[in-house]
């Protein structure tokens, strides 16, 4: 017992507090944690990032200066890792491999800490056979995901002393066995005990390290749910209160096993004293229920991250609290999530089984954090590769370990995270191989600047009244579908904007930065780009006044435009890649529009004047189910400036007769297959599997909330 508490003791000491309460939260990305936010600060200090989709403007975002240094020096290594793709792509691979692993802990969590928690009720009451244990935790564990679409903003006020009185019971718990059964337990905090255990056991103590690792399990999700606190709070709370807590727990346990080896099967409801039983297996099961809480809900921001670094199918994210930011909730994967819980625990039975599969699970995303801190240590911080590669052995060397006596439970329910993170890899690979040749195709097939010149102001068609909203994921250029536009409709409209929503490797765009405002063609053409960035923590939130923002912003630029010296050189290139990042704040005090405010209320009174019955019914009844609701109608004028350039004047007064004739949302609708030459995998990748994914998650319109009265989509056939 005295080994075996020896290693706990300096598994907990080397791996959570030094490893990361001292080292790896310094590595924060803006205030995140976890591996994709490791990954998102690597890709703005070296150009690791496969989707070629950035620009300068990014670079002056504030969250993108975040860091040690500003300027990132180039080294060997880093050019030597920016020149070969096959190496960045295996960088992505092994980051895809490590959020699949946090995404499996989020199936096995709920599982392994729900069961475990219940199956305290047979320590006690001999008559609960282990089917009614299993269906009391199938039972808490549906509950769970069921109530997911509340948010935790509800319940969240019970979180933090659920977690206090558990901690302050095991702590007292721990304390009494030691005084109770063995107060020289304290001896085996020397390292002595280690290297005598492994003396005596050898093979086999090897092998159970692999349970020794469960002592650990949630340090992971404490790296990632960093955006949640600051680093300060977690290391002060984690080294004067979890650890020491934790310590004198386990410290009790192996006190009480000294006296009482028969108990070891159930060693922590067997060392809880019995008039306190049943307020603590009360308690453990809230802790239980506090824990997987927040691991589900770390998966939610994981597969939400996922997404936004082009690398998940787009899903449905409910922003689940108007207070509190960062909450989500995403009703496909809570689902999954729910499925593939209740199957382990059903199939399994046994939290040894879980056990093994959880451990496997944390060790290889501790593994993969490791590798990943040692290049934020040589590109990031800009220390030399000597102490980045002693910080990757030194560490390998303790997870390596640990690792090793985790393979070596595959057989015994191990596979479990490797089969359902080869899963969710595929998927994730298969989507960011996709979005990454569709993009290429459309960068490589962009429209000839020359040619739009070519056709002069009118594009060759006529040009009517009204704004049409060009969406397209390329930040520079005119897609090849413009081509489509231009050649099959007769008319289009007098206003154009080519819009691209894209997301930026920061957590956070403010929104005084979100908007990048630029112009297509010369000014008589009438057409802009506007480019909104997102950070992968933003929520992209359907506020109604996208539209205004977006005329107010161009009205910003034109007037900026106006006072700038116009630039010499070829026409072709001064006429696109030229942007300008439009505030809100500078529109809020801008004097290019006045803006007038009218309220009004959604329901029309179209049928109230009609003098059918029937009609009137059905008004009534629709009336009674759907109360009015206040909406905002924003319009523009011009202001009475007679210092106003006379081409200013016109652009702005073409810009408000284009919004007062309607706006119109214009999307390809692509269809994405691969070449006749293409070799079988690629075919069998693109053809079957990113079509399968595109078929079956939300489309873009629906992503994007574009009202659907007021799309056009025109198909596209991309062979990539």
């Amino acid at each position: 017992m005295f080994g075996a508490f020896s290693l706990i003791f300096w598994t907990l000491t080397l791996i959570p507090l030094l490893k990361y309460v001292f080292i790896l939260l310094s590595a924060d990305d803006n205030g995140e944690g976890g591996t994709l936010a490791l990954y998102s600060l690597l890709c703005r200090h070296a150009k690791f990032s496969l989707l070629p989709n950035q620009q300068a403007a990014d670079e002056e975002l504030s969250a993108y200066k975040y860091g040690p240094s500003a300027q990132s020096t180039s080294s060997p290594l880093k050019r030597f890792l920016e020149k070969h793709k096959r190496l960045r792509t295996a960088l992505l691979v092994v980051v895809l491999f490590g959020a699949s692993m946090v995404i499996g802990d989020g199936v096995l969590t709920p599982a392994i800490s729900v069961l475990s928690s219940v199956s305290g009720l047979q320590v006690t009451e001999k008559k609960l056979t282990n089917g009614e244990v299993l269906l009391l935790a199938c039972v808490i564990l549906v509950g769970l995901f069921a109530l997911q679409h509340f948010g935790t903003h509800r319940v969240a006020f019970m979180f933090a002393p659920i977690v206090i009185i558990w901690l302050v019971s095991i702590f007292s718990i721990g304390l009494y066995n030691i005084i109770r059964w063995n107060p020289k337990i304290v001896r085996a905090i020397s390292p002595y005990y280690v290297i005598k255990f492994f003396e005596e056991t050898g093979k086999d103590g090897w092998i159970s390290l692999g349970g020794i690792l469960l002592s650990i399990t949630g340090t992971e999700a404490m790296f990632a749910d960093l955006g949640h606190f600051t680093a300060l709070s977690i290391r002060l709370a984690f080294a004067f209160v979890i650890y020491p807590c934790l310590v004198v727990q386990y410290m009790g346990q192996a006190a009480f096993l000294s006296r009482n080896l028969k108990s070891i099967p159930n060693s922590f409801y067997d060392s809880i004293p019995g008039p306190v039983f049943w307020p603590v297996f009360v308690i453990a099961t809230l802790a239980a229920i506090v824990g997987s809480q927040a691991v589900i809900t770390a998966t939610f921001s994981i597969i939400k991250q996922c997404h936004a670094l082009g690398c998940f199918p787009r899903v449905k994210v409910v922003h689940t609290s108007k207070h509190i930011y960062g909450q989500i909730y995403i009703p496909e994967i809570n689902w999954i999530l729910m499925i593939l819980t209740l199957a382990i625990t059903i199939g399994f039975q046994d939290t040894t089984l879980i056990g093994n599969a959880y451990g496997l699970a944390c060790m290889t995303v501790m593994f993969i954090t490791a590798f990943l801190m040692a290049l934020v240590i040589t590109f990031v911080w800009q220390k030399s590769v000597l102490i980045a590669a002693t910080f990757l052995l030194f560490f390998w060397f303790i997870d390596g370990v640990y690792l090793s006596a985790a393979l070596m439970k595959v057989p015994q329910g191990g596979w479990v995270p490797l089969v359902l993170s080869v899963i969710f890899m595929m998927v994730m690979y298969i989507w960011h191989y996709g979005t990454r040749k569709k993009y290429n195709f459309d960068l490589h097939n962009k429209v000839s600047l020359k040619w739009l010149l070519g056709l002069g102001p009118s594009l060759g068609i006529v040009r009517v009244p009204g704004i049409g909203l060009i969406y397209s994921e390329l930040a520079t250029g005119v897609p090849a579908i413009f081509s489509h536009f231009v050649t099959n409709l007769p008319a289009f409209h007098k206003v154009l904007v080519f819009v691209c929503v894209k997301s930026v490797p920061v957590p956070y765009v403010s929104p005084e930065e979100r908007f990048l405002i630029g112009r297509i063609c010369p000014r008589p053409y009438r057409m802009y780009r506007c480019i909104v960035r997102y950070g992968y923590k933003d929520i992209q939130r359907d506020d109604g006044d996208f539209e205004d923002q977006l005329i107010q912003s161009i009205a910003e630029f034109i007037q900026m435009e106006a006072g700038e010296p116009q630039p010499s050189g070829s026409e072709s290139s001064s006429y696109d890649g030229r942007m300008a990042v439009i505030s809100t704040r500078s529109i809020q005090s801008s004097t290019s529009l006045i803006v007038t405010e009218i309220e009004d209320f959604s329901a029309g009174n179209s049928i109230q004047s009609s003098k059918s019955l029937t009609l009137q019914s059905l008004r009534s009844a629709y009336d009674d189910e759907n109360q009015p609701v206040r909406r905002r109608h924003v319009r523009f004028q011009l202001p009475t400036n007679p210092g106003m350039d006379v081409l200013v004047r016109e652009e702005l007064m073409d810009l408000i007769q284009a919004k007062e004739a309607g706006v119109a949302y214009i999307m390809g609708h692509s269809y994405v297959k691969a070449r006749r030459n293409s070799s079988f995998l690629k075919k069998l990748v693109i053809d079957m599997g990113y079509s399968f994914l595109r078929k079956n998650c939300r489309g873009p319109a629906v992503a994007l909330s574009i009202p659907h009265i007021n799309l056009i989509e025109v198909g596209m056939i991309y062979y990539v």
